[in-house]
Protein backbone atom coordinates (compact mmCIF):
# COMPACT_ATOMS: atom_id res chain seq x y z
CA UNK A 1 0.00 0.00 0.00
CA UNK A 2 0.99 3.38 -0.61
CA UNK A 3 1.22 4.37 2.77
CA UNK A 4 3.33 1.66 3.89
CA UNK A 5 5.89 2.04 1.37
CA UNK A 6 6.31 5.63 1.95
CA UNK A 7 8.73 6.08 4.87
CA UNK A 8 11.12 3.76 3.38
CA UNK A 9 10.94 5.16 -0.31
CA UNK A 10 11.41 9.08 1.78
CA UNK A 11 14.04 7.83 4.66
CA UNK A 12 14.88 4.43 2.78
CA UNK A 13 15.44 0.89 5.90
CA UNK A 14 18.15 2.85 7.08
CA UNK A 15 17.46 3.70 11.17
CA UNK A 16 13.80 1.91 10.73
CA UNK A 17 13.72 1.02 14.37
CA UNK A 18 9.56 -0.09 14.21
CA UNK A 19 6.73 -0.06 11.85
CA UNK A 20 3.38 -0.55 11.68
CA UNK A 21 3.53 -2.49 8.39
CA UNK A 22 2.81 -5.98 9.86
CA UNK A 23 0.46 -4.50 12.33
CA UNK A 24 -2.86 -4.26 10.15
CA UNK A 25 -3.82 -0.72 11.39
CA UNK A 26 -6.10 1.08 10.29
CA UNK A 27 -6.43 5.05 10.24
CA UNK A 28 -2.48 6.11 10.18
CA UNK A 29 0.90 4.22 9.68
CA UNK A 30 4.12 4.67 11.64
CA UNK A 31 7.43 4.14 12.04
CA UNK A 32 9.94 4.69 14.74
CA UNK A 33 13.15 5.84 13.39
CA UNK A 34 16.56 7.02 13.95
CA UNK A 35 18.52 9.35 11.56
CA UNK A 36 22.02 10.42 11.11
CA UNK A 37 23.56 13.86 10.93
CA UNK A 38 23.06 15.26 7.05
CA UNK A 39 20.59 15.61 4.49
CA UNK A 40 17.82 12.89 5.03
CA UNK A 41 15.44 13.73 2.55
CA UNK A 42 15.34 15.34 -0.71
CA UNK A 43 12.60 16.60 -3.40
CA UNK A 44 9.62 14.71 -1.91
CA UNK A 45 5.76 15.31 -2.42
CA UNK A 46 3.49 12.95 0.09
CA UNK A 47 0.68 11.56 -0.22
CA UNK A 48 -0.76 11.86 3.41
CA UNK A 49 0.07 14.03 6.09
CA UNK A 50 3.30 13.62 7.33
CA UNK A 51 3.85 14.71 11.60
CA UNK A 52 7.12 13.79 12.89
CA UNK A 53 7.23 13.87 16.82
CA UNK A 54 11.12 13.73 18.38
CA UNK A 55 10.64 11.28 21.40
CA UNK A 56 13.65 12.06 23.24
CA UNK A 57 15.21 15.30 22.26
CA UNK A 58 19.06 15.76 21.66
CA UNK A 59 19.40 19.48 20.80
CA UNK A 60 19.83 19.08 17.09
CA UNK A 61 19.02 21.56 14.50
CA UNK A 62 16.30 20.40 12.13
CA UNK A 63 16.79 22.79 9.03
CA UNK A 64 13.80 21.74 6.24
CA UNK A 65 12.25 23.40 3.57
CA UNK A 66 8.65 22.93 1.67
CA UNK A 67 6.10 24.61 -0.21
CA UNK A 68 8.24 28.03 -0.22
CA UNK A 69 8.47 27.99 3.32
CA UNK A 70 11.92 27.96 4.95
CA UNK A 71 12.23 27.11 8.39
CA UNK A 72 15.06 25.46 11.10
CA UNK A 73 14.30 23.78 14.72
CA UNK A 74 15.95 22.87 17.95
CA UNK A 75 14.76 19.69 18.24
CA UNK A 76 13.81 18.63 22.03
CA UNK A 77 11.55 16.37 23.01
CA UNK A 78 7.75 16.85 21.96
CA UNK A 79 8.49 18.60 18.83
CA UNK A 80 6.60 18.04 16.36
CA UNK A 81 6.79 18.72 12.37
CA UNK A 82 4.02 18.78 9.95
CA UNK A 83 4.15 18.11 6.31
CA UNK A 84 0.84 18.30 5.03
CA UNK A 85 -0.42 15.70 2.12
CA UNK A 86 0.30 17.03 -1.33
CA UNK A 87 3.16 19.38 -0.42
CA UNK A 88 6.58 19.21 -1.77
CA UNK A 89 9.65 18.93 0.27
CA UNK A 90 12.78 20.57 -0.79
CA UNK A 91 15.26 18.93 1.94
CA UNK A 92 15.33 17.77 5.69
CA UNK A 93 19.03 18.77 7.50
CA UNK A 94 20.11 17.33 10.53
CA UNK A 95 22.80 19.33 12.47
CA UNK A 96 23.23 16.06 14.54
CA UNK A 97 22.04 12.08 14.87
CA UNK A 98 18.31 11.96 16.28
CA UNK A 99 18.00 8.70 18.08
CA UNK A 100 14.42 8.44 18.13
CA UNK A 101 11.74 10.22 16.56
CA UNK A 102 8.41 8.82 15.04
CA UNK A 103 6.90 9.08 11.86
CA UNK A 104 2.75 9.24 11.41
CA UNK A 105 1.40 8.89 8.28
CA UNK A 106 -2.94 10.42 8.46
CA UNK A 107 -4.30 9.79 5.28
CA UNK A 108 -7.00 12.29 3.48
CA UNK A 109 -10.01 10.66 4.83
CA UNK A 110 -9.60 11.92 8.34
CA UNK A 111 -9.91 15.44 7.22
CA UNK A 112 -13.57 14.37 5.87
CA UNK A 113 -16.63 15.82 7.28
CA UNK A 114 -17.89 12.46 8.40
CA UNK A 115 -15.04 11.18 10.07
CA UNK A 116 -14.55 15.03 11.80
CA UNK A 117 -18.20 15.24 12.25
CA UNK A 118 -18.25 19.39 10.87
CA UNK A 119 -19.11 20.59 7.36
CA UNK A 120 -16.02 21.05 5.75
CA UNK A 121 -15.32 23.77 3.39
CA UNK A 122 -12.26 22.29 1.02
CA UNK A 123 -10.52 25.37 1.55
CA UNK A 124 -9.94 24.75 5.04
CA UNK A 125 -7.99 21.30 4.92
CA UNK A 126 -5.76 22.80 2.15
CA UNK A 127 -4.16 25.54 4.40
CA UNK A 128 -3.76 22.70 6.86
CA UNK A 129 0.58 24.28 7.94
CA UNK A 130 4.01 23.60 6.56
CA UNK A 131 4.92 23.91 10.39
CA UNK A 132 6.87 22.85 14.03
CA UNK A 133 7.09 23.80 17.31
CA UNK A 134 5.38 22.37 20.55
CA UNK A 135 1.84 20.77 20.67
CA UNK A 136 1.71 18.57 23.67
CA UNK A 137 -1.59 16.82 22.80
CA UNK A 138 -0.05 16.13 19.58
CA UNK A 139 3.24 14.67 21.46
CA UNK A 140 1.19 12.56 23.34
CA UNK A 141 -0.60 11.15 20.76
CA UNK A 142 2.45 9.95 19.30
CA UNK A 143 4.16 8.47 22.29
CA UNK A 144 0.81 5.98 22.90
CA UNK A 145 1.49 5.37 18.94
CA UNK A 146 4.83 4.68 19.79
CA UNK A 147 3.70 2.45 23.03
CA UNK A 148 1.93 0.27 20.81
CA UNK A 149 4.36 -0.06 18.27
CA UNK A 150 7.29 -1.25 21.22
CA UNK A 151 4.60 -2.96 22.73
CA UNK A 152 1.51 -4.83 20.69
CA UNK A 153 -1.82 -4.97 22.91
CA UNK A 154 -4.86 -7.35 21.85
CA UNK A 155 -6.98 -3.79 20.89
CA UNK A 156 -4.02 -2.24 19.29
CA UNK A 157 -5.89 -1.61 16.18
CA UNK A 158 -9.02 0.00 17.58
CA UNK A 159 -6.32 2.04 20.28
CA UNK A 160 -4.91 3.93 16.94
CA UNK A 161 -8.16 4.34 15.12
CA UNK A 162 -9.63 6.17 17.86
CA UNK A 163 -5.55 8.33 18.13
CA UNK A 164 -6.13 8.67 14.51
CA UNK A 165 -9.25 10.75 14.48
CA UNK A 166 -8.14 12.40 17.46
CA UNK A 167 -5.03 13.56 15.92
CA UNK A 168 -7.19 14.61 13.05
CA UNK A 169 -9.35 16.98 15.00
CA UNK A 170 -6.07 18.61 16.34
CA UNK A 171 -4.45 19.57 13.58
CA UNK A 172 -7.82 20.86 11.70
CA UNK A 173 -8.34 22.88 15.53
CA UNK A 174 -4.81 24.15 16.03
CA UNK A 175 -2.73 23.78 12.65
CA UNK A 176 -4.84 25.14 9.93
CA UNK A 177 -3.85 28.87 8.81
CA UNK A 178 -6.72 31.26 9.60
CA UNK A 179 -9.85 30.88 7.36
CA UNK A 180 -13.19 33.20 7.04
CA UNK A 181 -16.07 32.96 9.72
CA UNK A 182 -17.95 30.17 9.19
CA UNK A 183 -15.90 28.04 6.56
CA UNK A 184 -16.84 25.12 8.97
CA UNK A 185 -20.21 24.25 11.18
CA UNK A 186 -20.64 21.49 13.68
CA UNK A 187 -22.88 18.86 12.37
CA UNK A 188 -25.70 18.01 14.52
CA UNK A 189 -25.45 13.84 16.11
CA UNK A 190 -27.61 12.27 18.52
CA UNK A 191 -25.77 10.84 21.21
CA UNK A 192 -24.88 7.03 21.70
CA UNK A 193 -28.05 6.27 23.60
CA UNK A 194 -29.25 3.16 24.94
CA UNK A 195 -30.67 1.23 22.49
CA UNK A 196 -27.42 2.18 19.66
CA UNK A 197 -25.51 1.51 22.47
CA UNK A 198 -26.89 -1.92 23.26
CA UNK A 199 -26.00 -2.60 19.34
CA UNK A 200 -22.22 -1.68 19.61
CA UNK A 201 -21.60 -4.03 22.94
CA UNK A 202 -23.81 -6.99 21.65
CA UNK A 203 -21.21 -6.62 18.16
CA UNK A 204 -18.42 -6.02 20.09
CA UNK A 205 -19.06 -9.33 22.36
CA UNK A 206 -19.76 -11.38 19.27
CA UNK A 207 -16.86 -10.44 17.58
CA UNK A 208 -13.94 -10.27 20.40
CA UNK A 209 -12.74 -13.20 18.23
CA UNK A 210 -13.00 -11.22 14.82
CA UNK A 211 -11.64 -8.07 13.85
CA UNK A 212 -13.20 -4.73 15.41
CA UNK A 213 -12.70 -1.64 13.92
CA UNK A 214 -13.76 2.04 14.25
CA UNK A 215 -15.18 2.54 11.37
CA UNK A 216 -17.84 -0.72 11.80
CA UNK A 217 -18.51 0.14 15.17
CA UNK A 218 -19.28 3.87 14.69
CA UNK A 219 -21.16 2.69 11.14
CA UNK A 220 -23.33 0.38 13.64
CA UNK A 221 -24.02 3.62 15.90
CA UNK A 222 -25.25 6.02 13.04
CA UNK A 223 -22.23 8.75 14.20
CA UNK A 224 -18.86 9.97 12.50
CA UNK A 225 -15.87 8.65 13.83
CA UNK A 226 -14.46 11.25 16.16
CA UNK A 227 -17.93 11.46 17.69
CA UNK A 228 -18.66 7.83 18.17
CA UNK A 229 -15.08 7.38 19.97
CA UNK A 230 -16.20 10.33 22.39
CA UNK A 231 -19.62 9.58 23.06
CA UNK A 232 -18.98 5.47 23.79
CA UNK A 233 -16.90 6.71 26.54
CA UNK A 234 -18.88 9.07 27.89
CA UNK A 235 -21.44 6.17 27.61
CA UNK A 236 -18.92 3.63 29.71
CA UNK A 237 -16.28 5.52 31.51
CA UNK A 238 -13.87 3.89 29.17
CA UNK A 239 -12.41 4.39 25.52
CA UNK A 240 -13.49 1.79 22.97
CA UNK A 241 -10.02 0.53 22.87
CA UNK A 242 -10.02 0.29 27.07
CA UNK A 243 -13.18 -1.62 26.76
CA UNK A 244 -12.41 -4.54 24.14
CA UNK A 245 -9.10 -5.01 25.83
CA UNK A 246 -11.23 -5.76 28.64
CA UNK A 247 -13.36 -8.21 27.10
CA UNK A 248 -10.93 -9.58 25.00
CA UNK A 249 -8.81 -10.20 28.55
CA UNK A 250 -11.50 -11.96 29.60
CA UNK A 251 -12.04 -14.11 26.56
CA UNK A 252 -8.84 -15.09 26.77
CA UNK A 253 -8.85 -15.89 30.70
CA UNK A 254 -11.74 -18.59 29.57
CA UNK A 255 -9.78 -20.41 26.95
CA UNK A 256 -7.23 -20.20 29.26
CA UNK A 257 -9.33 -22.29 31.68
CA UNK A 258 -10.98 -24.19 28.77
CA UNK A 259 -8.10 -25.90 28.40
CA UNK A 260 -8.16 -26.94 24.23
CA UNK A 261 -6.90 -24.30 22.52
CA UNK A 262 -2.69 -24.04 22.69
CA UNK A 263 -1.34 -20.98 24.39
CA UNK A 264 0.01 -19.19 20.24
CA UNK A 265 -3.86 -20.23 19.16
CA UNK A 266 -5.95 -18.59 22.03
CA UNK A 267 -2.65 -15.33 21.35
CA UNK A 268 -4.17 -14.99 17.29
CA UNK A 269 -7.91 -15.85 18.31
CA UNK A 270 -7.49 -12.38 20.37
CA UNK A 271 -5.40 -10.59 17.49
CA UNK A 272 -2.12 -10.54 18.81
CA UNK A 273 0.75 -10.73 15.89
CA UNK A 274 2.20 -13.57 18.15
CA UNK A 275 2.80 -15.42 21.41
CA UNK A 276 5.65 -13.01 22.95
CA UNK A 277 2.84 -10.03 22.58
CA UNK A 278 0.15 -12.03 24.08
CA UNK A 279 2.30 -13.47 26.79
CA UNK A 280 3.47 -9.94 27.42
CA UNK A 281 0.37 -8.16 27.66
CA UNK A 282 -1.58 -10.78 29.63
CA UNK A 283 1.41 -10.79 32.84
CA UNK A 284 0.89 -6.77 32.49
CA UNK A 285 -2.14 -7.07 33.30
CA UNK A 286 -2.68 -9.87 35.63
CA UNK A 287 1.18 -10.38 36.71
CA UNK A 288 1.11 -14.19 35.17
CA UNK A 289 1.86 -15.43 31.73
CA UNK A 290 -0.58 -17.25 29.87
CA UNK A 291 1.04 -20.55 31.31
CA UNK A 292 0.86 -19.75 34.60
CA UNK A 293 -2.52 -18.62 34.99
CA UNK A 294 -3.22 -21.74 33.16
CA UNK A 295 -1.16 -24.15 35.88
CA UNK A 296 -2.54 -22.44 38.31
CA UNK A 297 -6.39 -23.29 37.32
CA UNK A 298 -5.56 -26.64 36.96
CA UNK A 299 -4.33 -27.21 40.12
CA UNK A 300 -7.34 -25.71 41.85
Amino acid sequence: MEMRRYGVEKYSSTGLLASSVDRGWLGLSAELRSHNDGIVALNITRPDTEICVDIRGNGSVVTRQGGGVFERTVAERGTIWLSPAGLQEDFVDLSDPVPEIVHIYLPASHFSPESLGVDLDESVVASLRYESGQDPLVAGIASAIVSELKTQTSSGGLLVETLACSLAARLFQNHVSPSPPRASRRITQAGLDRRRLSRVLEHIEANLEGDLTIDHLASIANLSRFHFARTFKAAIGQSPHQYVSAKRLERAKALLIRGDESLVDVALALKFSCQANFTRAFRQVTGQTPGQFRAEFRLK
